[in-house]
């Protein structure tokens, strides 16, 4: 009962206000402090929607996650599909959605076993119902890590571009998008050809889309 009390008042909570940290960037930290080839580093500087360009806003959703503004925090469309191709590949593929990649950031710990996925998606359940696709978008964009130590758009764009997140051109915005999967792993200031290819990709599927993000509350002012 508390646990239940205690996770939709948070959920709540966190509807309006700034998230301060998560337990990744926690985890990060003190797995920085006891490697010695990495520094302790923590840059994260949260910004509202409007101050992240909607070039961003819309590679993310071209690279993570298509039919972010259709569901309801589950494509099963696209688990069946990674289903079908992990049993047929080693290389595994992944159907977490822009909502289940937000309450796993903020409310969880990095893993993938079944109990902490069952958490994710009572979390994921809870943003839909709580919060508006534009508040998941913003704080996802505030709290996912882009390098080593380095969360959030605002802080990525100052650590690799010198600019706010709110004047990312295209071809930034579909780089930072593409170093998503494996922020430590890839860098967007020496792309790898891999990122690169990633890049592109994220841009041709930005074109595909025909313009800029048009949240449900936006569409519904419009008519």
């Amino acid at each position: 009962m508390w646990f239940l009390i205690t996770s939709v008042v948070s959920v709540i909570f966190f509807r309006w206000l700034p998230v301060p940290f998560t337990p990744l960037m926690l985890m990060q930290c003190v797995e920085q402090v006891f490697d010695d080839k990495r520094k302790l580093k923590l840059k994260k500087d949260w910004v509202s929607l409007e101050q992240i360009s909607p070039h961003l806003q819309l590679a993310v959703a071209c690279s993570e996650d298509q039919n972010f503004l259709e569901h309801y925090g589950f494509d099963f469309g696209a688990i069946e599909k990674a289903v079908e191709h992990n049993g047929k590949n080693k290389r595994k593929r992944g159907a977490s959605t822009i909502s289940q990649q937000t309450a796993k950031n903020v409310f969880l710990y990095e893993g993938r076993n079944w109990v902490r996925k069952g958490f994710e998606v009572y979390f994921t359940f809870l943003l839909e119902l709580f919060w508006s696709k534009e508040r998941i978008m913003e704080v996802y964009l505030n709290v996912a890590e882009f390098g080593d130590g380095v969360y959030g758009a605002e802080s990525a764009s100052q650590e690799f571009f010198h600019i706010s997140a709110k004047k990312l051109s295209r071809q930034q915005a579909a780089l930072l998008a593409a170093l998503l999967p494996a922020p430590r792993r890839f860098s967007a200031i020496r792309p790898s050809p891999y990122i690169r290819g990633r890049q592109g990709w994220i841009l041709k599927q930005m074109n595909n889309w025909g313009g800029e993000l048009k949240y449900p509350g936006e569409i519904e002012k419009e008519e």
